[in-house]
């Protein structure tokens, strides 16, 4: 696979879709995250503030998919893009170092997170060549 310049990153807690976008077209990885069956609630009284740790297995498997991007662009609700980011620049700074910025999204559609990519990175559309013939009138 051909490196790839700009990468835009939705994340939440269960999955987390990449697309590498530019000029030439856009390819998507969607990623699913492997929940335990139970989950573990915080309780009044007791110490921790009641969150899981950080998936680092998932979170190397989403630094792996980013990591021939030159800029990188995370987004989602909640913590886990904060997450991702400080995952990315603790574990990997030269990931890390890539990273543009971290904005919350609620959970756009793939067409939505392309284009805000593509908005936020200032990628125009490709020219379409005007087909040769026309008649002139």
């Amino acid at each position: 696979m051909p490196p790839h310049f700009h990468a835009i990153v939705w994340i939440d807690h269960a999955q987390v879709k990449v697309f590498h976008v530019g000029r030439t077209g856009d390819d998507e990885m969607v990623m699913h995250r492997h929940l335990p069956a139970k989950y573990l609630h915080h309780k009044a009284g007791s110490i921790g503030s009641g969150h899981a740790a950080p998936d680092k297995e998932f979170l190397t498997q989403v630094m792996n998919a980013v990591s021939d991007a030159s800029e990188i662009l995370i987004i989602g609700p909640a913590g886990a893009k904060a997450e991702l980011a400080k995952f990315l620049r603790e574990q990997h700074s030269k990931i890390g170092d890539r990273i543009v910025a971290v904005e919350p999204a609620d959970h756009p559609s793939d067409r939505e997170i392309v284009a805000y990519a593509k908005k936020h990175f200032k990628i125009a559309p490709p020219r379409v060549a005007a087909a040769s013939g026309a008649a002139n009138g």
